[in-house]
């Protein structure tokens, strides 16, 4: 379910843009809807004591992660190409093994070496250009990556996290990416919302918190039950979405050189479901 939402996110976010709200902007507002219904929802789970406590660390930590993760995700699929953002984003299974060695202490199988060597050779073949450079080459391609490698971090604390539950978790997500996208609202040089904004406009940015609400706890109660690596994989029926998505609402269309490299990185990702069978 978080997987199939989190394919068609993108498309709510573009109709914000285009109708004058900036990604960082539509991200603080939403973000705050789904914190602002959860502590409603929740008011008499979450308290203070269970909050502040010798654990706190875990949830700044998913709350940090997945702000970062969240606002780069919305970037990058609002100056990029969808499908090619989102496969740059599923690096990371290459990630979520570095974090989960040195968090949850998982060794590093031969699978392990598999998922690494096909991430990164799926990034080289997506990344490379005529004059030779394996950088990035434009500001989507680095907030997909940058998203992937704060999503894997996210997910293995999530998982380390066992003393909060989903709710508390959920909140934290929520504070963290209204933060961190607030301070990066603050960075913009142009207005962050229009002045003539539509009662359709406020409505969507509603309906968008309220999608956001259902889906942190969706995720975090799957993260939270879910071996690391193996979440990551059933997070990859998000690219089958978003592109039958991008199909229809878009005209982008992705060389052969990209596919191929995105073919790799999902190998990658499927290879990783093995790790935690042996």
């Amino acid at each position: 379910m978080g997987a199939t939402i989190w394919g068609l996110l993108w498309y709510p976010y573009r109709l914000l843009e285009q109708a004058g709200v900036s990604g960082p902007t539509a991200t603080v507002i939403t973000y705050l809807v789904a914190l602002l219904t959860g502590l409603a929802v929740f008011r008499h789970k979450l308290r203070t004591v269970r909050i502040l406590d010798r654990e706190t660390c875990l949830l700044v930590g998913i709350g940090l992660s997945a702000g970062w993760a969240n606002l780069a995700y919305v970037l990058g699929v609002l100056h990029g190409e969808i499908m090619r953002v989102m496969l740059l984003f599923y690096l990371s299974p290459l990630w979520t093994i570095v974090f989960a060695r040195f968090l949850l202490g998982e060794v590093l199988s031969v699978h392990g070496y598999l998922v690494i060597a096909f991430s990164l050779g799926g990034a080289i073949i997506m990344l490379w250009q005529p004059e030779g450079s394996l950088l990035p080459s434009s500001y989507a391609d680095w907030m997909g990556i940058s998203a992937g490698f704060m999503f894997a971090l996210a997910n293995v604390l999530s998982r380390k996290d066992q003393y909060h539950d989903v709710q508390l978790k959920s909140v934290a997500v929520w504070v963290g990416v209204a933060l961190v996208a607030f301070g990066y609202s603050l960075l913009l040089p142009d207005l962050p919302v229009s002045v003539d904004v539509s009662t359709y406009t406020l409505l969507l940015l509603l309906l968008v918190g309220l999608t956001v609400f259902a889906l942190s706890l969706v995720v975090q109660y799957g993260l939270t039950h879910t071996p690391a690596n193996q979440a990551i994989v059933i997070m990859l029926f998000e690219l089958v979405v978003a592109a039958v998505a991008a199909y229809f609402l878009t005209d982008e269309a992705m060389t052969l050189r990209e596919w191929a490299g995105g073919a790799m990185i999902v190998s990658a990702s499927l290879f990783s479901a093995r790790m935690n069978r042996e």
